[in-house]
């Protein structure tokens, strides 16, 4: 029986490994988020769950939508707009070099 509980705990830390895992690297991608950021909201979750005993899907759910609330809530309105528009103008900036490289046969 032991032998069944520690492979069912193996099991359960790999699926919150993870999870911390996909959420660190959809907070990252979010506007604004810098290393603060990230360290401060796993900082957050690991707390929680260490605290509550809680997996962290069943305490905070999909990873991806908790990396947008957690974004939203670690990350100044002001600094999310500033690098959404600096990320509209590096996307636009590349589609127009990708053009022009189409149109010199490069």
């Amino acid at each position: 029986m032991a032998k069944k509980d520690q492979t069912t705990d193996a099991a359960r830390e790999k699926d919150r490994e993870k999870w911390m895992a996909r959420f660190q690297v959809r907070l990252a991608m979010q506007p604004g988020v810098d290393r603060a950021v990230v360290l401060q909201a796993v900082k957050d979750v690991t707390a929680h769950c260490a605290g509550t005993g809680e997996h962290p899907r069943a305490a905070f759910g999909d990873p991806d939508a908790y990396a947008v609330q957690a974004a939203a809530r670690l990350v100044p309105a002001d600094r999310a707009a500033r690098a959404r528009r600096h990320d509209a103008v590096v996307d636009t900036f590349g589609s127009v070099l990708k053009r022009a490289g189409d149109v010199a046969g490069l």
